[in-house]
């Protein structure tokens, strides 16, 4: 293992992570609990799958945390509840929320790049996740026919 780098910032860095991916596990079921109407089954389908990838995203966070020696939080990260429902109004809020957890990745890769190769590619596989999410969620925030993305038709 290398000691080049800041641990204690890496662990920090870990730590939101985990939590992060966590709260995203009850946001995602929470999610698809509350939608209602004919596209309901292929919308909860994909949200269930975003809180199984929530899952498997801490536990891969608290195995570098155990990794570098260190104990993982059972904190879980901020939950919002809007009382939103409306599919719009949720995937609003889970781009706000994979936008955060996405600002801790590259935290993370600062942290860790070209000072730890096995972090820095978690980092970076994670971003590239992390980003792929983002842009699917974006799409599916565009009105039909639409070809520009979701922010730029926003700031519109």
């Amino acid at each position: 293992m290398n000691e080049k780098f800041d641990k204690p910032a890496v662990l920090n860095c870990l730590s939101k992570i985990l939590e992060l991916e966590l709260a995203g596990v009850v946001r995602y079921t929470h999610y698809a609990f509350m939608i209602y109407g004919y596209n309901r089954i292929p919308i909860v389908s994909w949200l269930q799958e975003q809180a199984d990838e929530s899952l498997i995203h801490a536990r891969a966070a608290g195995e570098m945390i155990t990794y570098l020696g260190a104990h993982p939080s059972l904190a879980i990260g901020p939950l919002l509840e809007t009382h939103q429902h409306d599919i719009g109004d949720i995937l609003r809020e889970s781009l706000e929320h994979e936008r955060a957890a996405l600002a801790v990745y590259k935290e993370l890769l600062s942290l860790v790049d070209d000072k730890f190769v096995m972090l820095e590619e978690y980092a970076r596989r994670m971003i590239a996740a992390e980003e792929m999410h983002q842009g699917d969620v974006d799409k599916m925030l565009r009105r039909p026919g639409a070809v520009e993305t979701f922010s730029e038709t926003k700031a519109v």
